[in-house]
């Protein structure tokens, strides 16, 4: 058998998306966000651009920290649990995953001027601290028979050149003639494959923020912060290929030398950027404010390191140069490859109508162009041309909608809220917007405050394993839904 040095192409690599193609997906992912936020935030949806006074306001609207009486120190740790469902190859898989985190830990610095103080500005806030504003963790499996135009078998057949070639190379599953590649005769006849895979992703997008608010006479808020974001976002995909029908002493004449076959890509991406954000509240009467705040693109410098190995086993020899082999092992060399992300603008206009001293309703409308996300490099290496190229034909741009309210009664709140995240995508089959559920419910003393939410969010997403030609490429559909509680505990002093 001649062994192949050029043939396995991208096969192995479509489950990871990355190593040297698809970068429109990390855009993609660096540019998406979810309510962010204090539990008081969450519990109202995260409609929060008009409402100010709480911690929220950071990564907002930093108007708001100019409605700050006192200055408090505030600390919210949450606690997720996710769950998919995954329709692929003709079966529906389930998989769940818990995983705890920091929602935000930040300390403000009011203020404000005596009641008897002529000066029109009347407060001022600094607020430090950090807020999670993406998470990427996400868990799903799925597991099925492929049509034999859509197997793994189909994809290695598929001679494009690429940088996993040695994986096939060295595990004995492809070979070449003077036509080009080919599956080995032998393994022509194996049938359909059980064929699956596990994917687990981790990290988030943390930010640090520095942020000012002011208030002009208790009317007119101003403020501006800037955010430097640290981003950690890793992805482990095993997939896995069977012989259903493996050959057996008694048929050792039938059948194929293969048996099965394990597939690991890793991916760890680390970086940091920066972004700005400016915000105005106003109130024409007391029981109405309004709200704006704009946030410019956050450009990210991102290192990633990949790498691969692959597994084959055989139920009975296969001979290469003489030797006889029952099983075979692979693996890459690690790859690091730097680059960099600019995120789209964003703009944010919303309402809160104060309904005395029992509460308030809220909302916000939200803009953001995920076709304006930009991929370029930093250190000299890589073209991005053609990801510039799917960014703009892929995606559009989106409303995300966040309503919500919290009722007062003496020392306790009652909070509910609802959002709705626009899909990125151009293609509206299937739907891709994410919809949020949130309740919460908060106790206030004089230096004290206790508040909790949760968050229920659901929405649909599409993978591909691998690509192949003649549109045979396989879709897997996913359910993902995921309740998040969060408490904030609070001191003001």
């Amino acid at each position: 058998m001649k062994l192949l040095k050029y043939g396995l192409a991208v096969a192995l690599m479509g489950s990871a998306s990355h190593a040297f193609a698809q970068y429109q997906i990390d855009a993609l992912r660096y540019s998406q966000q979810q309510p962010t936020g204090t539990a008081r935030t969450l519990g109202i949806g995260g409609a929060s651009t008009a409402v100010g006074g709480d911690y929220g306001s950071v990564a907002v609207n930093p108007a708001g920290l100019g409605m700050y009486q006192r200055s408090e120190f505030s600390f919210s740790p949450g606690f997720s649990n996710l769950n998919s469902s995954s329709l692929g190859f003709g079966n529906t898989t389930t998989d769940s995953r818990s995983n705890l985190n920091v929602a935000s830990l930040g300390m403000v610095f009011a203020n404000r001027r005596p009641d008897d103080d002529a000066n029109p500005w009347r407060a001022s806030t600094l607020a430090i601290g950090i807020t999670r504003t993406a998470d990427f963790n996400q868990s799903f499996r799925y597991r099925g028979r492929p049509e034999l135009e859509q197997d793994i078998f189909q994809r290695f057949s598929e001679d494009q050149g690429g940088a996993l070639d040695d994986l096939a190379y060295n595990t004995f599953l492809t070979d070449t003639d003077a036509q080009g590649t080919y599956i080995p005769i032998d393994f022509d006849g194996t049938g359909q494959l059980d064929q699956g895979e596990t994917v687990r992703r981790t990290g988030a997008n943390t930010q640090f923020d520095i942020a000012y608010g002011a208030s002009y006479q208790d009317k007119l808020y101003i403020g501006g912060g800037i955010g430097i974001v640290s981003s950690r976002y890793t992805a482990e995909n095993v997939l896995t290929a069977s012989d259903p029908q493996p050959v057996t002493p008694v048929s050792e004449e039938d059948g194929t030398s293969f048996a099965s076959l394990s597939q690991r890509d890793n991916l760890q991406t680390k970086g940091g950027g920066i972004n700005a954000r400016l915000g105005i509240i106003y109130k024409p009467i007391e029981a109405v404010r309004l709200g704006a705040s704009v946030q410019t693109p956050t450009y990210l410098r991102l290192t990633e390191t990949y790498n691969a190995s692959l597994d084959a086993r055989f139920d009975k020899p296969v001979t290469v140069d003489g030797n006889t082999y029952l099983s075979a092992s692979s693996a890459l060399d690690p790859n690091i490859f730097d680059y960099a992300v600019t995120t789209p603008f964003k703009a944010t206009a919303g309402a809160a109508f104060v309904l005395g001293k029992f509460g308030f309703l809220s909302g916000d409308v939200e803009y953001i162009d995920y076709a304006s996300a930009n991929l370029s490099n930093w250190n000299g290496r890589g073209d991005f041309g053609a990801d510039n190229d799917a960014i703009r034909s892929l995606y559009t741009s989106a409303v995300n909608v966040r309503l919500g309210g919290e009722a007062r009664l003496d020392i306790f709140r009652l909070r509910a809220g609802f959002a709705h995240y626009g899909s990125p995508y151009q293609s509206s089959t299937p739907d891709r917007s994410r919809n949020y559920y949130t309740v919460g419910a908060g106790l206030r003393q004089n230096n004290f405050f206790l508040d909790a939410a949760g968050v229920y969010s659901k929405g649909t997403l599409l993978y591909n394993p691998y690509s192949l030609a003649r549109g045979n490429t396989p879709v897997i559909s996913i359910d993902d839904n995921r309740f998040t509680t969060t408490i904030t505990a609070g001191f003001m002093f």
